[in-house]
């Protein structure tokens, strides 16, 4: 299941979501259930819903995507949903705008019931408020790349001066300026996915859902393109939900990552706490390949400070990588104090570097 990680982006370089607690959340999601077959209804809550998969199967001929699950998306973060082939993630961002009905649980977008709209508030929802991006492009081959740009703002009646002053606008954001009157097949695979992204960027929608839009790229082009969405995002403060197969894309472009397991979310959290504190086996598995020193912060690896130790001398932020702290550390000669608002908060040190990079706890390393 596991393969060698390419190193994650900084966790000083990441994206920062809103904070906690601040105001409500623009998704809240609350046991949410997608059956498939005859009755879905009689699984939730009911004496099926415990049982495993395969004997659901067999028993119901039902098939659950989305097994109970509960989260809550908050203003200005990115949060991705990563998952396996069949784990339920593709299903679960569908259901947020209800282009696959849920079979039970609640769903709101700004408090509002999504499970309740009608028609018409459903449509203002997807044109306005949120907007999708797939790893299938859906460009029309006909139109240009501007007239693609501004095909969702003629659909909402915009009239075509602005909607093309607008795309115009767009087109320069995602880096595409200069190609307004080429056509998708003039286009190479990377910048026919700008194109989408700048598709959906253009209606300004409160949330941008993406549904693994880059796996079908190469390598190199895929990770221009997670850049691109950390600047979209450091620029905008837009809220994101990422669905993605690949860990180090979660790592790179997630303020929090809900890890899911057939249907089930198993592990929620920031990338640090999905790595150094993984839920199960499962997740342990699923990031033990991660070069910890890229993602844990020296707020995790610090120790108290001693009478011993230095009052004076190199600083550092508790949000500072290990991998950083490990330069600062070599170069200081010694302990380099924590810290944080003007009050330190903590020492880090060899030991203490070389505890996160072994995978021990602060226990563990006291005792050695």
């Amino acid at each position: 299941m596991t393969s060698t990680v390419p190193a994650p982006r900084a966790a000083a370089d990441r994206p920062k979501g809103g904070p906690e607690g601040d105001g409500a959340p623009v998704f809240s999601v609350r046991n949410l259930w997608k059956v498939f077959g005859p009755k879905p209804e009689r699984v939730p809550g009911g004496p099926l819903a415990e049982l495993p998969a395969d004997e659901l199967r067999r028993e119901a001929g039902c098939t659950v995507a989305v097994r109970d699950v509960s989260f809550d998306v908050r203003q200005g973060e990115v949060f991705v949903v990563m998952g396996l082939s069949g784990s339920g993630k593709s299903t679960l961002v569908r259901c947020l705008t209800r282009l696959i009905e849920p079979t039970s649980g609640e769903i709101a977008i700004d408090g509002e019931d999504v499970c309740g709209m009608d028609r018409g508030r459903l449509r203002d929802l997807r044109r306005h408020r949120a907007a999708m991006v797939f790893q299938h492009f859906g460009l029309l081959p006909h139109r240009t790349v501007l007239d693609n740009v501004a095909y969702g703002l003629e659909i909402q009646g915009v009239g075509k001066a602005e909607r093309r002053a607008k795309a115009h606008e767009i087109v320069a954001k995602v880096g595409l300026a200069g190609l307004e009157s080429r056509r998708p097949g003039q286009l190479s695979g990377g910048q026919q996915q700008r194109v989408g992204l700048a598709r959906a960027l253009a209606s300004d929608p409160e949330v941008l859902l993406f549904d693994e839009p880059f796996s079908a790229l190469d390598p190199l082009i895929r990770r221009d393109m997670q850049e691109e969405v950390v600047r979209l995002h450091r620029d905008e403060g837009r809220t994101m939900v990422f669905i993605t197969h690949d860990l180090s894309e979660a790592l790179r472009v997630g303020d929090r990552i809900a890890l899911m397991r057939d249907g089930r979310v198993v592990q929620c959290g920031t990338p640090e706490e999905i790595v150094g504190s993984p839920a199960d086996d499962y997740v342990r598995d699923f990031v033990r390949d991660v070069p910890r020193e890229q993602v844990l912060t020296v707020r995790r690896a610090m120790r108290p400070v001693a009478k011993t130790d230095a009052k004076d001398g190199a600083t550092l932020a508790p949000d500072t990588t290990v991998s950083d702290a490990i330069e600062a550390v070599a170069r200081s000669g010694g302990p380099v104090r924590v810290v944080d608002e003007g009050r330190c908060v903590g020492v880090i040190d060899y030991e203490c570097l070389l505890g996160v990079v072994a995978g021990l706890d602060r226990g563990e390393v006291a005792a050695a």
